[in-house]
């Protein structure tokens, strides 16, 4: 075989390798928007818009799944595990949110390392609800979700292997015990100050009555 029949059979195989990736590559940035704007809705308690914006991004999902088919060095070169990683995240963000059993990656249709490294960015999404909480005055719901960072937080600690297989999730857990740790010390201190200000309160009202 000739050069120019070999420069014409690598330009015809790239030509549609790349087809692959370009058809690809942008699906993964608007599924990662919407999830994205699926855990902004779950936080304002629009549990049916967060449900619609989940659906497109498995949609999108599943047609980068078909598109790289035949690439798995396209499917495995990082774009489509950081948008699995993301729906991971805000699947759970939001079935913790509304108090729903867990999703498991077979659900969701997404491997197992963007699913933990997703477990881990959820947590910081949990901070994000019990400060929520503590800024409109309630502590409703928030030992509850440190629990469950902490629940998360123990499973990731046990996970110990090669960065290779897990994508970094070393890192990723290693963040997870800094956000837990401040979580906890701010939860701390907002319970001391309501239990101050219930005494404060319980006080004020006998002295009153008294008087």
């Amino acid at each position: 075989m000739d050069l120019e029949t070999i420069g014409q059979a690598a330009r015809s195989y790239l030509e549609m390798k790349h087809a692959a990736r370009e058809r690809a590559f942008p699906k993964s940035r608007t599924s990662i928007r919407c999830c994205a704007n699926a855990i902004r809705a779950a936080h304002r308690q629009d549990f049916a818009a967060a449900a619609q914006l989940l659906d497109q991004a498995k949609g999108l999902l599943a047609e980068m799944r078909a598109d790289l088919r035949e690439h798995l060095d396209i499917y495995y070169a990082g774009f489509v595990e950081d948008a699995q990683k993301e729906f991971a995240e805000a699947s759970l963000t939001c079935a913790i949110l509304q108090q729903k059993p867990l999703p498991l990656p077979d659900m969701l249709h997404v491997e197992w390392a963007p699913y933990l490294n997703g477990l881990g960015e959820a947590v910081g999404e949990l901070r994000r609800a019990i400060l929520d909480r503590m800024r409109q005055g309630t502590l409703e719901g928030c030992e509850r979700f440190l629990q469950q960072m902490d629940d998360a937080y123990l499973l990731l600690t046990t996970l110990d292997f090669p960065d290779a297989i897990t994508g970094n999730l070393r890192r990723t857990t290693d963040g997870v015990r800094g956000i837990l740790e401040k979580t906890r010390g701010d939860l701390a201190v907002a319970v001391r100050q309501a239990q101050l200000a219930e005494t404060m309160a319980r006080l004020e009202s006998r002295f009153t009555s008294n008087a």
